[in-house]
């Protein structure tokens, strides 16, 4: 199996996991060891060169010291983590999406530097962007989502860039930013800043930042690589293996690597991406199709209704499904977006996404209430928006909870 190439979903079950070293275990156990030991004191001495980086390892991974660097089930969840994202050739797991998005900014940037970053982003990057890394003395320079000149001119005229930043689609306009057009106008400059993506709405798969051109992608894998809601982990993958060395070194000293258990159970969940983000895309666009000339609507905001010919140009060079994530937009405001919530059945009122349970959340008092009413103006989120993690259920249940919801 070594020599042979064999499909993501295969290789998801295979790699990473050698049962003999597990008394013929037919999956993974769980590790809780904190600690490790040496065969020799000169194995013990090597480790520790390779851990602080004195010297290369013979191997991708080193001789396990102490389980807040590494430990089997980290080592295990990240081999098997790599094929299910096109292009990636290593990955470091975290113990939350924030902490795998902290982790890349903190490495990459220092005072005096610069980031370029698309709006809106998730609350919470944005708050890291604005209270931690801008007091830090690093320069800040938003550019809108989808607007491709903007990307390429901020990219083109930011002094000191060494970090562009992606969500991509945004949370939670769904707006959509070229990776690829990101990627040209790094490689024209000289200095090289790297291109990070939070692809957690659409991938690992429905798009592939890396073969767009990125240098990172980032995942809360809470969402749809655990999708049920019941862990929170981080993940960042690259073809690039010094790289990802390097985050994991400075997860090493920040401490925020993903735990045994988590990793036990985040592995068990990959061999079924696939199967539920198929499933979810294939009831969203259903229930989109349906609910999109409802009169309480203004607007759904979902990748297959796109109507501006740059975002379904977008969408076409680097997605293949829409995925399912959509906003739903009242006519009557905030009010009618909580009667709504307040009126769900099956879809629960609760922040997060990616579940096999279907979910549904008002950004602006909720996941995005961090940003100033500027901000959220910029962002283009108001008061009427909700959004939508549709689930696993069967869509007509799904699209009748809704329609009474709105008929109500």
């Amino acid at each position: 199996m070594a020599t042979q190439r064999i499909h993501p979903e295969t290789a998801v079950l295979t790699r990473g996991f050698d049962p003999r070293l597990s008394v013929g275990s037919a999956r993974p156990p769980v590790y809780r060891s904190s600690t490790y030991v040496f065969p020799s004191p000169e194995a013990a001495e090597r480790a520790f060169a390779v851990a602080l980086g004195k010297i290369e390892p013979e191997r991708e991974v080193g001789d396990l010291i102490y389980a807040r660097l590494s430990h089997p089930n980290a080592e295990i969840v990240e081999d098997q983590l790599v094929p299910l994202e096109p292009g990636a050739r290593a990955a470091a797991v975290f113990n939350s999406g924030m902490a795998a998005i902290s982790t890349v900014l903190l490495g990459l940037l220092e005072p005096g530097g610069s980031i370029v970053y698309t709006l809106p982003l998730y609350g919470g990057t944005h708050h890291l962007i604005q209270r931690v890394l801008m007091p830090l003395g690093i320069s800040a320079c938003p550019v809108h989502a989808g607007d491709t000149q903007g990307l390429r001119t901020a990219i083109e005229r930011t002094e000191n860039l060494r970090v562009v930043f992606v969500e991509t689609p945004a949370n939670p306009t769904l707006v959509m930013t070229d990776i690829g057009a990101a990627a040209d106008a790094i490689r024209n400059r000289s200095d090289r800043p790297l291109l990070a993506v939070d692809n957690t709405l659409l991938g690992p798969a429905f798009q592939h930042p890396l073969m767009h051109g990125a240098d990172l992608v980032i995942y809360s894998a809470t969402k749809f690589l655990g999708g049920f809601s019941d862990l929170l982990a981080g993940v960042v993958m690259a073809p690039d293996t010094e790289l990802v060395m390097r985050m994991r070194r400075l997860r090493a000293m920040l401490g925020n690597i993903l735990q045994a258990d988590e990793c036990w159970i985040l592995d068990s969940r990959l061999s079924t991406v696939s199967l539920r983000m198929n499933r979810q895309s294939k009831n969203a666009q259903r229930i989109a199709t349906r609910l999109v000339e409802h009169p309480a609507l203004r607007r759904i905001y979902y990748p297959s209704l796109f109507a501006d010919p740059e975002q379904c140009r977008i969408r076409d060079a680097q997605t293949d499904f829409p995925g399912s994530m959509m906003t739903l937009e009242f006519n009557e405001g905030k009010a009618a977006a909580f009667d709504f919530l307040r009126r769900l059945r099956i879809a629960r009122n609760a922040v997060s996404l990616g579940g096999v349970e279907s979910l549904a959340c008002h950004p602006l008092t909720t996941t995005h209430s961090e940003l100033s009413a500027e901000e959220l103006a910029q962002s283009g989120i108001n008061e009427a928006m909700v959004r939508v993690s549709v689930g696993t259920e069967h869509w007509r249940d799904l699209l009748e909870d809704f329609l009474n919801a709105l008929r109500a």
